[in-house]
């Protein structure tokens, strides 16, 4: 059996890729999907086509090998690159040559669902409640649901525990008081050259503490950019570099290096991390790190992504499709999925057992995947993001005061739905 931290590093690519993009009725029978060539569209006779991406799309086909056993349907798995992914989603729907069914990021769900191409996701399929309340919502458009989550991912607090002991801490911090004075005594007592890394511009580092001053963006209907709490976060996150204990950016850094170096002691990400840094600093890092829970203000919300399934109008062939995502959506299913490929589960059932329970930084992931939040579903996010980061940035390393940056994120993301 793989060890935890290298289905960790193999889900490490995938994630860090799709960060960087972003960074996913008919007969009941058991026969074709929608049209399309051999190569890419939909499946022939007695076969569904799956579409997915990275290290999905290279161990999807021995999971599927059990349900093709246990159901007499054969699994055709596409392997899709994160890169042209998105395009290639687009062309296939243009060209009514999609899948039948899909890997999607969660941050493409509402641009796609508004295509009309998504199928809904019929009564019954699957329960809503099995799921993480955050990862349900990635699935949401306008309140209805077009795709099942499959697997997740939510950011933690990686800390150097020996260099806080060494500035006096024998505990992570645990609120937003304790962090930024955690943050300066890593720094100014512990010996490190920064006490915490933060990028300047990454919308999915702030808006977790926008979502821990209880504010809320976007209400289902219009914006709120300029609410009292984002600018409370935007203020809070900027503090950091104003105090010189977040680096202003650096081209081509790797946090991994950083941390394993102690130069940058404490930063926020994914489950990836834990197999990165195990690689990277072998057994010299062993007992001298670990994770904690995000720091709390009105709560302590994190960041949740990773990939919903979706199933597409055009398929000949929704209820066997349907049929398989919800059996890739089985708390077993995703168990043995962990074991493939350290995609966390979105299924809490799924954390019961195994490793996911055991493991105590594992099991601390599921702990924070009670307490998430996803960014708005809708068509128009991704241009919003960057507009975020745009603003963000003009604020940390520049001179842009939080109220001009907040007030220019609010006209732009109003001008792109209107537009």
């Amino acid at each position: 059996m793989m060890s935890s931290s290298r289905r960790l590093l193999m889900l490490a690519a995938v994630q860090v890729l799709a960060l960087l993009l972003a960074a996913c009725g008919g007969d009941s029978g058991p026969t074709a999907g929608g049209g399309g060539d051999e190569g890419e569209g939909g499946g022939g006779s007695g076969q569904l086509t799956v579409w997915a991406m990275g290290a999905e799309g290279e161990n999807l086909p021995t999971l599927a090998e059990q349900y093709e056993e246990e159901n007499g349907v054969t699994i055709r798995v596409v392997p899709v690159p994160w890169e042209t992914a998105h395009d290639k989603l687009l062309t296939s729907i243009a060209g009514g040559e999609t899948p039948d069914i899909s890997q999607m990021g969660t941050t493409w769900m509402g641009e796609f669902a508004e295509t009309g191409a998504l199928a809904e996701v019929p009564e019954g399929i699957v329960d809503q409640d099995a799921f993480y309340e955050g990862a349900w919502s990635t699935a949401l458009f306008e309140e209805t649901a077009y795709g099942v989550p499959w697997y997740v991912e939510t950011r933690l607090m990686y800390y150097r525990t020996d260099i806080a002991e060494k500035a006096g801490w024998d505990e992570p911090p645990a609120t937003w008081e304790d962090l930024q004075q955690f943050a300066a005594d890593l720094k100014d007592k512990g010996g490190a050259k920064y006490g915490i890394n933060l990028s300047p511009n990454n919308w999915q580092e702030l808006m977790p503490f926008v979502w821990e001053t209880g504010a809320e963006v976007w209400d289902g209907e219009a914006f709120d950019f300029t609410s009292d709490g984002v600018k409370e976060a935007m203020d809070y996150y900027d503090s950091f570099f104003e105090d010189g204990v977040a680096a202003e950016f650096v081209p081509n850094f790797d946090v991994t290096q950083g941390f394993v170096s102690g130069t940058h002691p404490l930063f926020f990400s994914g489950p990836w991390h834990v197999a990165l840094i195990e690689d990277l600093g072998g057994d010299d890092i062993q007992g001298t790190w670990d994770v904690a829970l995000m720091p709390e203000n009105e709560n302590r919300d994190s960041f949740i992504g990773g990939s919903d399934l979706v199933v597409f109008n055009d398929s000949e062939q929704q209820d066997a499709a349907w049929d398989f995502v919800a059996w890739l959506a089985d708390a077993e299913t995703q168990r043995e999925w962990y074991e493939a490929t350290g995609g966390l589960p979105a299924v809490k059932d799924a954390w019961t057992g195994g490793e996911l329970a055991d493991d105590e930084r594992l099991a601390l992931f599921g702990e924070q995947l009670e307490m998430t939040r996803a960014p708005p579903v809708i068509p128009e996010w991704e241009q919003i993001a960057e507009v975020i980061n745009t603003e963000l940035e003009k604020v940390t390393i520049g001179n842009a005061s939080v109220d001009d940056a907040a007030a220019t994120i609010q006209q732009e993301a109003e001008s792109m739905v209107k537009g």
